[in-house]
């Protein structure tokens, strides 16, 4: 080779791994005979998938894990972040198709795959191969063509007429027929093998309840997840139906529909739609629904986990809406464009049956009559996997034996769902308190993150309350009651009682101060009056802020006159407190001294 040569492809190879493989590794790698697996990420929504069951790996000594991205997809950014947290080797695409493996492993088509040295499994990262996909190079189904099925038509699964894949790893025996009718020279990789997300997914169903309690949903209130897939006629998009843009209108009327103690709602969007926008836009387009008490839901690890603690989903024809039908979840379908469906896959049989969202009818209505009157439907449990609980045994089995090499003693499993961070119901918009005394010493309390239901204030009185952190600080000084949440002994706020007293001072027009030191106990100031504890049992605890909204309403604070107002509160001191109504809950809230006597 020429000087010339030898210097050109050195440029070219800068940046190539050199250990565990590439130019002398023979010399630096300390286990150099290990069976090489290779890992293709096209994207964040692939590696989903590839994380479910590089678990299977795990405590082999014989096995060394390498990673690559083709960079084959429109939707790559992100990737190259997510590869580097898994601290596993990173080949650049140029150096994985020269470097031999034992087996290489993906969860999507594209770039070309068939280029890999050594053997190729495919897995799906979804629920099976149900989307019409154009091919980036031949651009089918534009021009008024149908678009050839994902992972089924031979666009994507062959190249040169032969099967990319060593095996095509599929959840269910309807998926093989499909393949075996839209190409049978592929049909002989196709191996059943089930469905490693779901499997997960099932095995984490008996912690419902921490998911719930990890997401800030108390007793009594129901988890509502908003699901969009990707593309512009999803939940999420802008060219639905007839051109229409559901969500910007929609996302309003949650605020004022659905009252925020007995209703919480959460966000689960394509990685796509992350990685695609950006998430700094993604956050961005969301923030006032985010400030109204919309959770966004990390669309890596955290979306199954939403799915579990689930009372209903809205959503779209993606992968997750059939998760969620298939767990049994009440579902309602904001977007269905069947056009973009292989019409012989269950999901289509799906979309044609489940119940639809009416955008001009009230939504709250909408989704009581969903949860009241649910019936699943059988297709999406009978057709995710036909092997559930099966896909870690299963898949291990492969694996190793397209490496030609004896499984490990240990049995194959794969890691259960982590517990999600304490999302606690945090809203920073102003809330419009509608509070009732049906009787002495009880209260019902409702809050919306936006004007009430004018019809429901007909019997009660409403104020305002303001998280100290609202963007809409024009409303600090008319609020009636002014809260925050925060560590007790946080010395950025001296105190619970400091802070009470400078709010107080600070807002003249404030009538209580309420700093919530927990989730069921919170410290209150009335205006003039020494700070007083409201706690609750955290079993059955309502937010401490609305009980403050309920002391205010109690006493009359800032109306009743001070003689007047301190009678009360003597009352509820003797009394041990007072009673919270919250939707269909009804939580005693008792009355106590900052400090002892």
């Amino acid at each position: 080779m020429s000087r010339v040569g030898g210097a050109q492809v050195a440029q070219e190879r800068a940046g190539w791994v050199r250990v565990p493989v590439g130019d002398g590794a023979v010399r630096w790698a300390t286990r150099g005979k290990c069976l090489r697996v290779l890992v293709v990420v096209h994207n964040v929504t692939s590696a989903t998938r590839l994380l479910d069951v590089l678990p299977l790996f795990d405590g082999d000594l014989r096995i060394q894990l390498l990673a690559t991205c083709p960079e084959s997809s429109a939707f790559s950014a992100g990737t190259a972040d997510l590869l580097a947290g898994t601290g596993v080797p990173v080949l650049p695409w140029e150096q994985a198709v020269e470097t031999p493996v034992d087996l290489a492993v993906s969860a999507s088509f594209g770039g070309q795959l068939e280029l890999l040295r050594g053997k190729l499994t495919i897995l799906s990262h979804g629920v099976g191969y149900t989307k019409r996909l154009a091919t980036p190079d031949t651009r089918s189904g534009s021009g008024g063509d149908v678009a050839p099925v994902f992972g089924q038509a031979p666009q994507w699964v062959l190249a040169n007429g032969v099967p990319i894949a060593d095996a095509l790893v599929l959840s269910h025996p309807e998926q093989c027929d499909r393949l075996r009718a839209a190409c049978p020279e592929a049909a002989p990789t196709a191996v059943l093998a089930g469905d490693p997300c779901f499997d997960r997914v099932l095995a984490a169903r008996p912690y419902r309840e921490r998911f719930r309690r990890a997401l800030g949903i108390r007793a009594g209130q129901r988890l509502i997840v908003l699901n969009s897939t990707w593309n512009p006629e999803s939940f999420f998009g802008d060219g639905g139906a007839g051109g229409a843009d559901l969500l910007p209108a929609l996302l309003p009327r949650l605020a004022r529909e659905f009252p925020v103690d007995e209703y919480r709602f959460a966000a689960v969007l394509h990685p796509n739609i992350w990685h695609g926008h950006g998430p700094g836009q993604v956050r961005a387009w969301l923030d006032r629904a985010r400030r109204c008490g919309l959770v966004l839901i990390d669309p890596l690890e955290g979306w199954r986990q939403a799915l579990v603690a689930a009372d209903a989903v809205v959503g779209d024809h993606g992968s997750v809406t059939f998760y969620a039908a298939a767990l049994g979840t009440p579902v309602l379908l904001a977007a269905a464009p069947l056009h973009e469906l292989d019409p012989g896959a269950p999901v289509s049989d799906f979309m044609r049956e489940a119940p639809r969202l009416n955008p001009g009818a009230p939504l709250r209505e909408q989704i009581d009559r969903l949860i009241e009157h649910h019936r699943p439907l059988p297709g999406p449990a009978e057709y995710t996997t036909s092997v559930p609980g099966e896909a870690a045994v299963r898949l291990r089995t492969l694996f190793y034996s397209m490496m030609g090499a004896a499984e490990p003693e240990w049995p194959a499993s794969l890691d259960p769902l982590p517990l999600p961070g304490h999302e606690p119901l945090s809203v920073t918009a102003p809330l419009h308190v509608l509070t009732r005394v049906p009787r002495p010493g009880e209260v019902v309390v409702t809050r919306w993150a936006g004007s009430p239901p004018t019809a429901e204030c007909g019997g009660g009185e409403v104020h305002i309350a303001v998280h100290e952190d609202t963007r809409d600080v024009d409303q600090l000084e008319l609020a009636d009651v002014i809260f925050r949440d925060g560590l007790p002994d946080d010395p950025r706020f001296g105190s619970p009682a400091i802070w009470t007293e400078e709010v107080l001072r600070r807002h003249p027009g404030c009538a209580l101060a309420a700093f919530t030191v927990g989730p069921a106990e919170c410290v209150v100031r009335l205006r003039g009056g020494e700070p007083l504890r409201l706690l609750s049992s955290p079993e059955a605890a309502v937010d401490p802020a609305a009980g403050a909204s309920a002391l205010h309403a109690l006493l009359g604070a800032g109306e009743a006159g001070v003689d007047v107002t301190a009678t009360r509160l003597a009352n509820l001191l003797a009394d041990g407190g007072f009673a919270v109504r919250v939707g269909a809950r009804r939580v005693r809230v008792r009355v106590a001294g900052l400090h002892p006597g």
